[in-house]
């Protein structure tokens, strides 16, 4: 091969080499990876996880995702400014009126849910949350008097006394006093993630203070969920998700305040007007945020003995509730779902009816 040859076959070679590895660094920045951006919403930390290759479609996901929570934080408040406190109003008059498209959505579903549990999702007593100091950023004592809880109660404002007739709504109650916290949260989530997915995302998680919706996986692995302890420090075990589904929790460390050793927690039941009693913590997996978001709290009330035929009428089959001994109750599909850290509980197994 004369010079000019052999120069000209090294040129060929250097720039086959240089096209390769600009494919090969073309590659690596292709590559998948997880995205993650946090900011304050509905009153805690939100944390989105997006596993992507597209940046571009990460951080306009994430904007997204933002204005989106926001937007419902505003108009679902129950007592800031906005169409929530502007329905109340609405409703305390008694006369129809042109419901806000922005909460009819909810409260639709809100009544359905609330015959479901039996009355124990009642988003219609707003005013004894307020009575008990949980509309406010930070509670704190003192409980209220029970005469005061007695004159709710008597009122017994409910759902069911919500008319509405398509667009147009109405109260037959005047105490009626609608607070979505137990709900708007896991509908928020949903629509939340529903919005990404028409983004063209499909694999990301979505969590709100330990409440999430999760769909896809962060390539070859699920997304790892850890369920926090009863007493609110470390995790009592792990969850693995599949596909799309929504975990969420409640439990009475989440909101409390303490008055003379007493801790008074926000999950109240809407049949004594006090805090719930009997259990410490319910998780929940369904493939509905919103429903999720109920079911914890419903459960929660209905404590050991009677939560099983509740999450039957919610249509809820993944359940594990701690009850104030310790016990982990489990239906079977949970339990083959929950990794327990650490030395786990006592676990019992409670079949659905």
């Amino acid at each position: 091969m004369s010079p000019r040859h052999a120069l000209s076959a090294g040129m060929h070679g250097l720039r086959a080499l240089a096209i390769l590895g600009l494919i090969l660094l073309l590659g690596a920045c292709e590559r998948p990876e997880i995205h993650r951006d946090r900011f304050i919403a509905f009153g805690t930390l939100v944390e989105l996880n997006i596993y992507t290759s597209d940046r571009d479609l990460a951080a306009r996901a994430a904007e997204s995702v933002r204005a989106d929570l926001e937007y419902m934080h505003r108009a679902w408040h129950a007592w800031e400014p906005g169409p929530m406190g502007r329905t109340n109003e609405l409703l305390a008059t008694g006369l129809p009126f042109s419901a806000n498209p922005s909460v009819l959505p909810l409260i639709l579903d809100a009544q359905r849910l609330y015959a479901a549990s039996d009355g124990l999702f009642n988003p219609a007593m707003g005013a004894l949350f307020a009575l008990w100091g949980f509309q406010t950023d930070e509670p704190q004592g003192p409980p209220p008097a029970p005469e005061q809880i007695r004159a709710i109660l008597e009122q017994a404002p409910s759902m069911a006394d919500i008319e509405i007739d398509g667009i147009r709504m109405r109260s037959h109650n005047p105490a009626v006093r609608l607070d979505l916290g137990a709900y708007a949260k896991g509908y928020g989530i949903h629509q939340a993630m529903e919005h990404l997915r028409g983004m063209g995302v499909e694999n990301a998680i979505l969590n709100a203070g330990g409440d999430l919706r999760a769909i896809g996986r962060p390539g070859n692995r699920p997304w790892r969920i850890g369920v926090r302890a009863p007493d609110g420090q470390g995790v009592l075990a792990s969850i693995e998700t599949r596909g799309d589904e929504a975990i969420f929790t409640s439990g009475d460390y989440e909101r409390y305040y303490l008055h003379e050793g007493e801790r008074y927690h926000h999950i109240l039941d809407p049949r004594s007007g006090q805090p719930a009693r009997g259990t410490h913590s319910v998780t929940v997996i369904h493939d509905n945020a919103a429903e999720a978001d109920v079911a914890s709290t419903a459960l929660f009330i209905a404590g050991p003995g009677d939560w099983p035929r509740i999450a039957a009428q919610l249509g809820v089959d993944k359940v594990m509730l701690i009850d104030h001994a310790g016990i982990a109750h489990l239906t079977p599909a949970m339990e083959k779902r929950v990794k327990f850290e650490g030395t786990p509980p006592e676990i019992r197994v409670t079949p659905l009816p």
